[in-house]
């Protein structure tokens, strides 16, 4: 429905399954016309899905050398995608800062149990389920007010370009307490996070990585009339981890945003980022 974009991916580099290649010559032969990559950014300690910081002068000349060899077949960008984790170590810390990249992803994947220890807050349903039983005594809706405070923070700092998956929290949250999208305390929190977003001048992504296997967008299909309302500049990114999946759920994400009023999403365009309409 509109010229193939996608900034959010994942290779080799981190917790993707493919090299950087074989994501641009893929996106090739789908007839995108911009691609970025945006690996997790390396935390303070090791983790199976982030990079590391001994790799990223290798992650930034593999994209240098790809931008060049497809200069006349796809505009490429590199980005990373960057946890808040803490007051130390968030999008706006100095060493991501300096980095030579187009753009940055800010998201929350982690959370502090009590005893302050992190936990992995980004899990299937059932583990997750099973992670507010183990660490927050079954109390979802904490970890929902926490995920949200937490990423209230993450805006508050800074340092970063798209927000990443808002609401991801959404699907698991039902999945351990159905009807809790529809409890007023969470359609408040919701709204008061897409309202600063907004204030802020950020960019969101509808993340459809999720869509053909659980049938759902991040943020959920039900606020986009809201960020509409509010204004919040949009791209639909499928945060591809192999391949062939690139595409996975952007058609349907289009069609569900002009549902909702939209009529552009932003993609970037010799570098810089403009708003794209919206076909079809």
């Amino acid at each position: 429905m509109t010229p193939h974009t996608n900034y959010h991916s994942h290779s080799l580099y981190c917790d993707g399954r493919a090299g950087m290649g074989d994501f641009v010559r893929f996106a090739i032969s789908q007839g995108f016309t911009s691609y970025g990559f945006s690996s997790h950014a390396p935390l303070p300690f090791p983790t199976v899905w982030t990079m590391e910081w001994d790799r990223m002068d290798d992650y930034l000349s593999e994209f240098r050398r790809l931008k060049q060899q497809y200069a006349d077949r796809i505009e490429l960008y590199i980005g990373l995608e960057i946890d808040y984790l803490n007051e130390d170590s968030t999008p706006a810390s100095e060493c991501f800062r300096r980095l030579p990249l187009d753009y940055r992803i800010g998201s929350v994947h982690l959370l502090y149990d009590d005893e302050g220890r992190v936990v992995d807050a980004d899990l299937p349903a059932d583990k997750f389920r099973q992670m507010v039983d183990e660490h927050f005594h079954g109390d979802v809706e904490r970890v929902v007010r926490l995920y949200y405070e937490r990423s209230m923070r993450m805006i508050e700092l800074g340092g970063f370009d798209i927000v990443g998956h808002a609401d991801k929290i959404h699907y698991n949250a039902s999945f351990c307490r159905p009807g809790i999208l529809e409890e007023p305390w969470y359609d408040r929190l919701v709204r008061d996070y897409f309202a600063e977003i907004a204030r802020r001048g950020y960019q969101m992504e509808i993340n459809t990585k999720a869509y053909t296997e659980l049938g759902t967008f991040y943020p959920d299909e039900r606020y986009f009339p809201l960020m509409r309302e509010l204004g919040i500049r949009i791209q639909v990114n499928s945060d591809a981890h192999y391949p062939e999946r690139i595409s996975s759920g952007m058609p349907q994400a289009m069609q569900a945003l002009r549902r909702a009023g939209f009529t552009s999403v932003m993609g970037l365009h010799q570098g810089r980022w403009q708003e794209v309409e919206i076909d079809g």
